[in-house]
């Protein structure tokens, strides 16, 4: 084992105690602002209506938006966040990286637990599908952006290719996820959802299937030293239909990857740039 795996491993094992002792407070559902959003104009299919920015929801009357979450510097109303956790584990996971999103301008972030009764990544991915319709009827945005830490990643690509989802996910960022099934699988193999994570399950086999036409752009993380990736290159999309930019984190494991302070920053740049990148954009940038 290099000295890189072995720093990322006593990373991950640190992580792992800290988010033993987070656990308790991402059990319970998130309960959804209690301010509804219009719904978006007809004309306006891709983006939020014209006009001032929207106040946070659940901001007092009269307070600053800041005191909920900082505002764009540019003025942009930008599109929702929503978090997926990964497999056995919670929204929790997400304390940092929600925080950081929040501080950089993104108003509207929530985090979708899914149970851990599921066995089922297609009854997940539905279950996301209603999800992302309620974010858009709230926050008067027509679309939203996902971001996806494992399993939560494979949940949502389903979701977007299978069950129609692009027409309301813009932008997908994955985090370490098994998009073309990962070999550590078989060892847990007792559980459906593991499963459906190897590299010939019928899940995985579906979303080789062509997907011509899919409005989505994504945005996949893997890390040279993910021990759960066999091979670590499963976590790229590898899908000639698919508008998908690969992002290289060196020396970060897997359980690093949704709270580490430079991977968040990428993840906002990415997030950020979604707006600004071409059509056919597609390719592979690296982070340390």
């Amino acid at each position: 084992m290099g000295l890189a795996r072995i720093r990322a491993t006593v990373l991950d094992l640190a992580i792992l105690a800290g988010h033993l002792l987070l656990y308790p407070t991402g059990v319970l559902q998130e309960r959804p602002p209690a301010t509804p959003r219009a719904a978006p104009p007809a004309d306006s299919p891709d983006e939020s209506p014209a006009g001032p920015p929207h106040e946070s929801p659940g901001a007092p009357a009269g307070a600053s938006p800041g005191a909920v979450a900082a505002l764009p510097t540019d003025g942009l109303d930008r599109r929702p966040v929503l978090l997926l956790h990964g497999f056995i584990d919670n929204r929790s996971v997400f304390v940092l990286l929600r925080r950081s999103l929040r501080r950089h301008g993104r108003r509207h972030v929530e985090a979708l637990n899914y149970s851990p009764l599921t066995c089922d990544i297609r009854a997940a991915a539905a279950l996301l599908d209603r999800h992302v319709r309620q974010i858009c009827a709230r926050t008067g945005h027509s679309r939203v952006d996902v971001v996806g830490h494992s399993l939560g990643g494979l949940i949502a690509r389903y979701h977007v290719q299978r069950l129609g989802g692009d027409a309301r996910v813009h932008t997908l960022v994955t985090l370490g996820t098994p998009h073309s099934g990962t070999r550590t699988a078989p060892l847990l193999a007792a559980h459906p959802l593991v499963r459906q994570m190897c590299p010939d399950s019928d899940v995985i086999e579906e979303l080789r299937r062509p997907a011509p036409d899919c409005r989505t752009r994504f945005v996949s993380f893997w890390s040279d030293v993910d021990q759960l990736m066999i091979p670590a290159e499963t976590a790229r999309i590898d899908h000639p239909d698919l508008r998908a930019h690969s992002v290289h984190v060196k020396g970060i494991g897997h359980l690093a990857l949704p709270v580490h302070q430079g991977v968040a920053v990428q993840v906002r740049e990415a997030l950020d740039a979604a707006d600004e990148a071409p059509a056919d954009a597609s390719g592979a940038a690296s982070v340390a």
